[in-house]
């Protein structure tokens, strides 16, 4: 999947596994699973050359509000604090 064996920031062990990963656009946000090496130590994750050129697109989407074929998850809402 990556050209590393070890963790470039910190040398850490890296696994594979499926995480999510939020994406925004404009006024939008997506959610995304995705197959990631993760470290086991500092927890980067490193993402495929393909998975990447994927966010991008979906990041683009978003941004033109192209969200057919995109299923809402719920709201969400901004709450100031003071």
């Amino acid at each position: 999947m990556t050209p590393f064996t070890k963790c470039p920031v910190c040398g850490g062990e890296l696994i594979h596994k499926q995480v999510e990963k939020l994406l925004r656009g404009g006024m939008h946000t997506a959610v995304v699973k995705v197959r990631a090496e993760v470290c086991l130590r500092c927890g980067e994750r490193l993402y495929s050359q393909e998975t990447v050129g994927q966010f991008e697109e979906i990041r683009k989407k978003l941004e033109q509000q192209e969200t057919a074929g995109f299923h809402p998850l719920g709201m969400s809402f901004e709450v100031k604090v003071s």
